[in-house]
Formats: C-alpha cells, structure tokens, sequence
C-alpha cells in the first residue's frame, strides 16, 4: 500500500512538473507578412517574418532568413499588409456618437439620467472599437463627466480583466467658469469638466488630477466660436496667460505632460507661449504661431474629420449663409502646419462621433499634403514619440511590444485601406482576424 502510495504521489509530481512547464511555456507565434510597412523608413518590404514571443517581437526581417521554430503558431498574412497598430492620440471614449446621426435620436447615454457606471461600461466598450478598428494604443483626453474612471478603465485592461488598446488618460479636465456649465442657476446639474480659476486653483487642480491617475493635464485654451463678417474666425479665450502658464508649469513640475485645446486667437498663443506638449485643433492657425510651434517641439492633432461633420457644417451654413465653415478653414491651417514642418501627431477626436471609423481621418491628412506613408506615421512613429512610449510602440522591431494590424490592400495606394482594418493583435495576443 505504501509502495503504490509513493509511486503515485511520484507520478502526481511528475505530472504537475510537466503541465506547469508546458502551462508558463513562452508563446511562439510567427507571423508571414506578404508586405511589411516599416514606420520609421516610411517604406514598405515583401516576405516577411515576425516572430512573437508572449507580449514581445523577437524577430523581424526576409522570410530567408529568419527561421521559424518548430512547434510556433503561424499566422499567415502573405496576401497582406502589415502595419503597427495605430495611435490615436485624441480620443474621448466617454463620448457617445451623436454628431452626424440624424436629429432626434436617442443618445447613447446621458449625463444626468444614466449612471456614471453605466457610462464607464459604455467607455469600456468604445474602447474595445477603437481596438478592434485597429487602434492599440489611445490617449484619452478628458472624461466628459466620467470623473476618475477613465483611470480605472485603463487599470482593469492594464490588469488583463478586460480587452482593450493601451491608454494614457487625463482623467476630467480643466476649464475656467462659464464653460461646461448646462442648465439655470436654479439647477445644480453634473459638470463635464472641472472648473478652476486663478493659478494657484489651477496648481492645486493640476496636483489633484495627477495625484489620481492623469497621464496628461488637458485644458481648454477657447471656448465658443463664430465668424467675423470677413470670415475671420473669433475664438473665446478662457484661462488668461498667468492661469495656462501655472497649468503648464505645474504639470511639468510633476513630469506630466500638457494639451490644449484651442482654435485660435489669444488662447492658442498662450498655450504656444506657455511651451504646452500638443495642441489640439488650432483650426485658425498663422506662420507665425505655426513656426514657433515647430521650433518649441510642439505636437499639433488636427481632429479633421470631426469638423466636417453635421453638427458643425449645418451651424456654420446658418450662421454665414454659407460662406465660412470649419472645415475650409481646417483644410486651409491643417495644409499651412504641414507646409512649416509642424509635427502632426494623429488625433482624430472620436467620441462625439461614433467609435471605431476614426481612420477616415488618413484621407483628410492625405488631402492637406501628407503622403500616405508619412500620414501612416502621424499614427504610429510620431504618435508614439508624442506619448513617450517610443521605446515600446509605434513600429515593428525587436523588443516593442508585438501590436500588429492588417489590411488586405496596400494603403500606400489608397490610403482608405486603414478603414478596413481585417486583422489586429495586441501584446501578442489576436483581437481579430478576418483574413484567415
């Protein structure tokens, strides 16, 4: 009895031995890319070989010379094109899709009658689009009435809880009175952003958010805007220049980095002058203001095709006959900025419209200049450069981690390609993959 005790107590410590090694065995997955965009030379290489090990590549280059090992998962995308996994770098997954549906629609959810967990829940799900639209990598910027939650949102997919793109959050945002305020003064409703004013409220704000999790202090520079009957656009200013010069300094103070959103005018020019890390639209935008953006090092996302949508074009049309918008004037400042040589870091805004179709942003990038592989670069080289993670992300190399997409075209032709995102890996791991 105690020989037969010990044989299988033996055999059970073998058998455990085995399946654990098999079990924490590293992941082997080598990937044939027939095509393979290389983010950082802007070209393109035939047959392929990537191989991934758990989160990490471990090899890149001609199917000739790097072998496959015996026993790897193979994905087979000979018929296509490999590309990083996209950035987004203006995104709110706290937004819910309602610009450009059409009038009268129910929203998605609403700040006072849904419960902010319920609106998380529907963030989290933005998201996975995002993700599965090929974008593994988001920065969020502000919380529209989510509060703190977008910090956990990016610490559940972080912990592997969730499926999700890599984030980096600036949690509620800051703006100065008198913007973000709905309803009468009878009526306390919730507020989409956080109000501050005077620098030192502006230092203590910024020393909150980042105490609870903001990668990025975000602020709004303007507020409202219109047309001058010249076509000049007119766009409020908010913060004066001590508050956005505290904001920055700040920030910068804690190794944070700082967007401003702006359109124009005064506010642009304090957020330029105050050495912000992005600035966000700048739809009005002169050389001067432009160059002193490219020599400060100052990241511009031009949010393009947020502009031409609905809500803005019919306002415009009924409030200048027709003669100002946006968008011609986004096309007009986005096609001065590359000309000077800014950094376009790509930022397409997604949130008030619906999540997942923000890479019909490439064409406008095309339109204003940008050739296709260096619009694909806004989204993978510069974008990462942007966040800091250029170290991790961005291209496909040894040691970044292995977040993949695939279409099944060429997007050096026809840069519409990257809105039929067929394949997505993130971390090594397959999120989809409609090309088998």
């Amino acid at each position: 009895m105690k020989i037969f005790c010990f044989k299988f107590v033996a055999w059970a410590l073998v058998w455990f031995a085995v399946t654990t090694a098999h079990a924490q065995a590293p992941q082997l997955i080598a990937i044939r890319a027939g095509r393979l965009f290389d983010s950082k030379s802007g070209k393109v290489s035939e047959n392929q070989v990537i191989l991934v090990e758990e989160e990490k590549i471990t090899a890149v280059g001609p199917g000739d010379r790097v072998q496959i090992p015996p026993g790897a998962q193979v994905i087979d995308l000979s018929k296509d094109t490999v590309l990083p996994g996209l950035i987004d770098g203006h995104t709110h997954v706290f937004g819910y899709g309602l610009d450009d549906i059409k009038p009268g629609g129910p929203p998605f959810a609403s700040l006072i009658s849904d419960t902010r967990e319920y609106r998380t829940l529907l963030a989290l799900a933005n998201a996975q689009k995002d993700l599965r639209a090929g974008f593994t990598t988001l920065r969020d910027l502000m919380s529209h009435g989510g509060g703190y939650a977008d910090v956990d949102i990016k610490k559940a997919i972080n912990r592997g809880f969730f499926q999700g793109p890599r984030m980096q959050v600036s949690t509620m945002g800051l703006v100065a009175t008198g913007e973000g305020i709905l309803g009468s003064p009878e009526v306390s409703l919730p507020r989409n952003y956080q109000t501050v004013d005077g620098p030192w409220a502006a230092r203590q704000v910024v020393r909150e958010q980042i105490h609870y999790g903001a990668d990025w202090i975000k602020f709004h520079a303007t507020a409202d805007y219109e047309f001058e009957p010249d076509g000049a656009l007119w766009s409020e200013p908010t913060f004066t220049r001590e508050e956005v010069d505290a904001i920055v300094d700040e920030a910068h103070r804690h190794k944070k980095k700082v967007a401003c959103h702006a359109f124009g005018g005064e506010g642009l020019r304090n957020c330029v002058n105050a050495g912000v890390d992005t600035v966000e639209h700048a739809i009005e935008l002169d050389d001067g203001t432009a160059d002193q953006m490219k020599k400060k090092g100052i990241y511009l996302e031009l949010t393009a095709y947020h502009y031409s949508l609905s809500d803005y074009a019919v306002r415009d049309a009924k409030t200048t006959g027709g003669k100002y918008s946006l968008a011609a004037l986004r096309e007009k400042s986005g096609r001065l900025a590359i000309s000077r040589g800014v950094k376009i870091s790509f930022g397409s805004g997604v949130g008030p419209f619906l999540h997942g179709v923000q890479a019909r942003e490439f064409a406008y990038l095309v339109k204003y200049g940008l050739t296709p592989a260096q619009a694909i670069q806004t989204a993978t080289t510069t974008a990462a450069e942007m966040m800091g993670w250029q170290d991790r992300i961005g291209s496909i190399e040894i040691g970044k981690f292995a977040d993949l997409i695939a279409v099944a075209g060429d997007p050096l032709s026809d840069i519409t390609e990257l809105e039929r995102v067929k394949f997505v890996m993130k971390g090594g791991q397959v999120v989809r993959n409609d090309l088998k």
